[in-house]
């Protein structure tokens, strides 16, 4: 992958503000980080629809007491400033209130020269395993379980990392660090090592400790071949069995929900025309998005009026009205805008939808389908799958969703004044279709486990050769 290439795929997980340095890092002075850092929680106080839903103020009070007095020097740069915004907005345990991976400095430091920890991780049932190794070491390779790094155990380093990711549970904090690469959030929490010193565990039980030499960011990426998460869309057949992956519902450009709804008329067109029986929809590695794509793809194959949701309230403030004025001209509000606008500052309120109703009969695909999903399945692609799952549209396959289909979200961004740096905040609460508040993922029908970052997709041939195929028993 060419450099300007990793760098713009990054840039696009990440909410950029503060304008990269040409040559010289940037830094901030502490006066401008404590008052950002009041700022932060004054704001959140304000526009998170429940900051302390799942930890009380006490606990809040004593992060921000903590994180203001490690301000003690005169200055500081883009990395150390970012990391304390990350870690109070993790406080919570709300995966839609966060501050994302300092993706900046990530970037600056390649350009100088820096280097990572050269194993890619996947981290199933309370254990990390290499995926992708990249220390030309023979014993060190896919597979291999990851006990300890520089004699500190993967427990360990997982209990240093995730109080800088948001999430409602250390599974979903766990997809997190996939999400964001285990190599990269390496480097943000403890700095750059020349070294590794790791013990392994081999799949036969042998157990081993091995020296691995840092690489270069630059290569790493390069290796890496790209982010986690798909952003492209594809629709092609498996024999006589479709398979759909629609991609994020959201698009940066103007026409982007048009081009998805050509999209989706367009496979189910060709479906319809050739007859097809069976269909698998993919979500897995879904980043989520607008219900308006998901929507319209779902009405496709539901059999009744749905609506994602049972219950959908929001939360108004100043700064989501100052942020929603910016972005929704006067002459284009809808009344969902208009709703944020007119109720008063901190007020909560149910906000009503209108029921999506399948698309017409002679349209319809009435067919079998199966919906895969794992746990790099986010925001509203899990909040999809619940919405197909309690309707009976489809069965799910795979493994518990990473981010819960009842949630704190409907997320916005706001910049922090002094440094730039932004600050994502849900201001709604969904309750998925059946009702049910219960703090976990989507739990699929048909339960298989997705070892990440290998060459085998082991959903995917699991629905296929099980589920679709007759002359193979169903598990």
């Amino acid at each position: 992958m060419k450099k300007a290439l990793w760098i713009t795929l990054l840039l696009s997980f990440a909410s950029i503000q503060v304008p990269l340095a040409q040559g010289s890092e940037v830094k901030f002075s502490a006066s401008d980080v404590k008052a950002d850092l009041e700022y932060l929680y004054n704001t959140l106080e304000k526009s998170h629809y429940d900051l302390y839903g799942y930890v009380n103020k006490n606990k809040f009070d004593a992060a921000y007491t903590a994180i203001q007095k490690s301000i003690s020097k005169d200055s500081l740069s883009l990395l150390e400033t970012t990391k304390r915004y990350q870690k109070f907005a993790a406080i919570g345990n709300t995966g839609h209130s966060e501050v994302d991976f300092p993706a900046q400095s990530y970037i600056a430091y390649a350009q100088r020269g820096g280097t990572v920890f050269p194993l890619e991780l996947a981290f199933e049932d309370g254990v990390a395993y290499i995926r992708k190794s990249y220390a030309g070491n023979s014993n060190v390779k896919a597979g291999v379980q990851i006990l300890s790094i520089n004699n500190t155990s993967i427990k360990s380093l997982q209990k240093e990392i995730h109080p800088y990711i948001s999430a409602e549970r250390p599974y979903f904090k766990d997809a997190k660090l996939e999400f964001w690469s285990f190599p990269r959030l390496y480097w943000s929490v403890f700095g750059e090592k020349a070294t590794f010193n790791i013990k392994t565990k081999s799949p036969e039980g042998i157990v081993g400790t091995h020296k691995v030499e840092a690489i270069p960011v630059m290569d790493y990426e390069t290796k890496r071949g790209g982010e986690i998460l798909k952003e492209e869309r594809t629709f092609h057949y498996f024999d006589d069995v479709a398979y759909l992956s629609p991609g994020p519902s959201s698009s940066p450009d103007a026409d982007g929900e048009e081009k998805f709804k050509a999209f989706i008329d367009s496979a189910f067109s060709d479906i319809n025309i050739k007859n097809i029986e069976n269909l698998v929809i993919d979500f897995r590695n879904n980043s989520g998005g607008h219900n308006a794509y998901s929507d319209y793809l779902i009405a496709y194959f539901a059999d009744k009026p749905f609506r994602w949701y049972s219950k959908f309230h929001l939360k108004t403030s100043e700064v989501l009205k100052e942020q929603t004025r910016q972005n929704a001209p006067a002459q284009d509000m809808d009344s969902y805008t208009k709703a944020i606008l007119n109720h008063k500052d901190g007020e909560v309120f149910e906000y009503d939808l209108p029921i999506q109703n399948p698309v017409p009969d002679d349209k319809r695909f009435r067919g079998k389908v199966y919906v895969l999903v794992n746990r790099q399945t986010y925001s509203m692609a899990a909040v999809s799958a619940a919405l197909i799952q309690d309707y009976g549209f489809a069965e799910i396959v795979g493994e518990e969703t990473g981010d819960v289909p009842t949630l704190y979200a409907s997320q916005f961004s706001f910049p922090l004044p002094k440094t730039g740096i932004m600050v994502k905040v849900p201001k709604g609460y969904i309750i998925r279709p059946n009702g049910d508040e219960k703090l976990s993922g989507v739990i699929p029908d048909y339960k298989v486990r997705d070892h990440l970052l290998d060459n085998k997709d082991e959903v995917l041939d699991y629905t296929l050769n099980k589920l679709l195929n007759p002359s193979t028993p169903k598990q």
